[in-house]
């Protein structure tokens, strides 16, 4: 290898520079801005994708090809990244000219495959410019834009591997292909009006009732009419239905069978936006991204646009998701429109989302009164991310169109594939590759027929894609989950990981931390080394896998799965561990209030055999105890909805008091925990939230607002991670899991470690929910194998895995 700065000697003799580039270089332009950097130097070559990258020959003198070398990197494309780049000087072959080679598909298949990239700016223009060819033309995309992953089939990036193969260029867009000088040089899915995929509406029976334009045009005058059209888009299918309607949005919940979970939202335009919803700068750049993810975004005037206090596109919540239009199709709609559409998922509850249209109309014929659809297949399902905005940071709640699959780079190489199966919820699934791990698209959660085969779908996508077949497979420990049973059915090398620890493992990937770090993972629920139901962990790092140094104090769930939905036999576990069956008698607590006789007899005995009522120490359930005591939310609509609402009573409470809390064997007071140490305590260090629950019933007798009881159990939360992290005295603290997806307690948490001199590390572009487990999984496996050198597979396990 050489360095580009190398001196020159006055009079060079031709030579010829190989160079291989590998990263997100294909369907970016990579290869034309190449061969446009190469006519402009003069220098003679050629330039090919193939499964490994871009490989770039190319003849000059040696000052000429320095210069080449040192604007590969500065100039490449805007959506490209470079990972490598490798060269070397070799004897000159005579190329009489610069060319681009047809692509090679031998080799390994280390090529990244780049996310749906929303429409840029210059495609939007000759969509609304009349005198344009494209005009209102809704498949319009260059080589800056348009569709990726969704359409991809096989590597390297070509036509001929894509959806696209079934549409032939017709002379112009064939011209414009094959023009050096053109931004859709070499643009996969190049296509206009003439040659490219076209629009139909379909009646909920499969009739055609009009096409292309019309079609469009058909699907405005449905939705201005109050109508639910489905439509397919980039990904898959959106639901849509006028969102000031609120008769109509009220249809669409019932008969999507989702009483109150909030639904996306698509607005015409950012000045929209804004008129209803506070935007910083940076959600502003965020909406505008080439992601163009779901944002969520704080209401402001719910006067304007959307008029009701509590609409029933988001009842009860202070926020609002909302996207701006990221395909010409969606553009189009919405320019038509001119007000905002509900733009949820096309798919029934717990289903992953429809990418075909005959399979849609099957199954959402009871759901959508139309179908605009088109004729350019959906290779793979991806649905809209989905991002907050938290400590002046992008968070990612859900990744997928716009973030899937770019991998997250790990600090060293792990030769063999991994295969990981991810969790039971918000499922996810990731392969490792060299230092590369690809997280799939979201594929949520496992609880259906449905969602199961579009699992092993995206796991067969995966190892085809990459033409990979994992030598190790990681899933989870616990035993019931459809993944752990799936990696279990693969053959004999699998590794399980305890839930928690992928969790802590997951933001240390991100993150790109090694050793030892102390991990909050707090969330709902995972299955314990011990047997029961973890979710309040405090988890020391070691070389290889982790010790449990501390958690919330246990108690049961009387009911199990059931507890989980209901908030109010969450507290009533949670008070009969303080008070026993004496808990009865207090007539007085809004949990007792909300059962029948009957029914509150169950539990009762329930807790008092120990029947159907495991242990947890999970945070999560701890949310949802207290947003029961406070007569907040007694059952669920969907999860995670108490905590939710739990944090929205922080936005207008500003009060800095907590509650008080014990740790095990800890008689000091709590001021005094700066003098003692991790071996003053027995491991792990059970939190005991019993001094805080009795305040709470306290303030609630006094009549203290929800509002402030939520407010201080947040700020008794930040204290006890504080208090934790001072006792373990590791500098580096790591906060994963669900819990850490709410704005108020992540953001107060990092700012209090902070100024105990800690260095907090929390999520950004992987999900803190179990969205990031798959990735997590892997990191604990190579974390695990970090000092095995005879790499056999069955190794002892430690703590955290098996």
């Amino acid at each position: 290898m050489n360095n580009i700065g190398t001196s020159i000697a006055p009079h060079e003799v031709k030579q010829r520079l190989k160079v291989t580039v590998r990263g997100a270089v294909q369907g970016v332009g990579f290869r034309p801005f190449v061969y446009r950097l190469a006519v402009e130097l003069s220098l003679t070559g050629w330039v090919l994708n193939s499964s490994q990258g871009v490989f770039i020959e190319v003849e000059g003198d040696k000052t000429t090809l320095d210069q080449l070398l040192l604007r590969l990197q500065a100039e490449k494309p805007p959506r490209s990244f470079i990972q490598s780049l490798e060269f070397s000087f070799l004897d000159p072959m005579g190329f009489k000219s610069f060319e681009i080679r047809e692509s090679s598909d031998t080799g390994a298949k280390t090529t990244l495959v780049l996310p749906d990239i929303a429409v840029c700016p210059d495609c939007l223009r000759e969509v609304f410019d009349p005198t344009n060819r494209r005009y209102l033309y809704p498949f319009t995309n260059c080589t800056n834009c348009g569709p990726r992953f969704s359409i991809i089939e096989s590597l390297p990036y070509d036509r001929a591997h894509t959806s696209m193969k079934h549409f032939a260029m017709c002379p112009e867009c064939q011209h414009e292909y094959e023009d050096p000088l053109d931004r859709r040089f070499h643009a996969q899915p190049n296509a206009c009006p003439v040659c490219g995929p076209q629009v139909t509406l379909w009646d909920n029976k499969g009739n055609i009732c009009s096409i292309t334009h019309n079609a469009l045009l058909g699907a405005v005058l449905l939705l201005c009419e109050g109508k639910i059209v489905a439509v397919k888009g980039l990904g898959g299918f959106h639901l849509m239905v006028d969102a000031r309607n609120d008769e109509a949005v009220r249809r669409l919940r019932v008969r999507k069978h989702r009483e109150e979970k909030p639904f996306a939202l698509m607005y015409p335009s950012l000045e929209m936006i804004k008129e209803d919803c506070e935007v910083s700068e940076f959600e502003e750049r965020l909406l505008l991204s080439p992601e163009s993810p779901i944002v969520l975004l704080k209401r402001v005037n719910p006067q304007s646009t959307i008029r009701n206090t509590h609409p029933p596109v988001a009842p009860g919540n202070p926020y609002f998701g909302i996207m701006l239009p990221y395909t010409p199709l969606h553009h189009i709609l919405m320019q038509a429109l001119g007000f905002p559409v509900v733009a949820t998922s096309g798919n029934l509850s717990d289903e992953p989302i429809c990418t075909d249209e005959f399979v849609a109309l099957k199954r959402l014929n009871n759901i959508a009164d139309a179908f605009l659809v088109h004729n350019r297949p959906i290779v793979r399902h991806v649905d809209d991310s989905i991002v907050r905005v938290m400590l002046g940071r992008e968070l990612v709640l859900r990744r997928a169109r716009g973030y899937a699959p770019l991998p997250i780079t790990l600090g060293t190489i792990h030769e063999l594939p991994v295969l990981a199966v991810g969790a039971h919820l918000k499922n996810t699934v990731a392969m490792s590759a060299g230092d590369n791990v690809f997280i799939s698209q979201h594929i949520g959660d496992l609880e259906t027929a449905e969602s199961l085969n579009a699992f092993h779908a995206v796991i067969n996508d995966f190892q085809k894609l990459y033409d990979v077949q994992p030598r190790d497979i990681v899933c989870d420990i616990h035993p019931d989950y459809l993944s752990t049973k799936t990696a279990k059915s693969f053959g004999n090398n699998v590794t399980e990981i305890q839930h928690h620890y992928a969790h802590v493992a997951s933001c240390m990937a991100e993150n790109q931390l090694e050793g030892e770090v102390l991990g909050v993972s707090w969330d709902g629920t995972g299955y314990g080394l011990d047997g029961t139901i973890w979710g309040g962990e405090f988890l020391l790092t070691t070389q290889q896998s982790f010790r449990r140094v501390a958690a919330l104090r246990p108690f049961r769930l009387p009911g199990g799965e059931t507890a989980i939905k209901e908030p109010r036999r969450v507290a009533l576990g949670l008070l009969y561990e303080i008070f026993g069956a004496d808990l009865f008698a207090r007539y007085d607590i809004a949990s007792l209030q909300a059962f029948s006789s009957g029914d509150l007899d169950i539990v009762r005995q329930m807790l008092a055999r120990g029947l159907n009522a495991p242990h947890t120490s999970s945070a999560g359930r701890l949310f949802d105890a207290v947003a029961s005591l406070i007569g907040l939310r007694q059952k669920l609509n969907f999860e995670g909805q108490a905590a939710m609402e739990m944090e929205f009573l922080t936005a207008s409470n500003t009060t800095e008091e907590s509650y008080e809390f014990q740790l095990s064997h800890d008689n000091s007071h709590q001021d005094d925990t700066q003098t003692m140490a991790i071996s003053d305590f027995h491991l792990p260090i059970l939190i005991d939230w019993s001094p805080m629950i009795k305040e709470i019933l306290s303030d609630l007798k006094e009549n203290l607002s929800p509002g402030i009881i939520s407010t201080k159990f947040h700020n008794t939360l930040t204290d006890i991670i504080v208090r934790v992290a001072i006792i373990i005295r590791r500098q580096r603290i790591v906060l994963t899991g669900g819990c850490f997806q709410n704005k108020y307690l992540t953001e107060r948490t990092v700012v209090r470690l902070e100024q105990e001199g800690f260095r907090p590390y929390w999520h950004q572009r992987v999900p803190p929910n179990d969205g990031g487990i798959s990735l997590g999984q892997i990191y604990a496996l190579l974390r695990l194998k970090s000092k095995d050198t005879s790499n056999i597979p069955n190794h002892t396990p430690s703590e955290g895995a098996r």
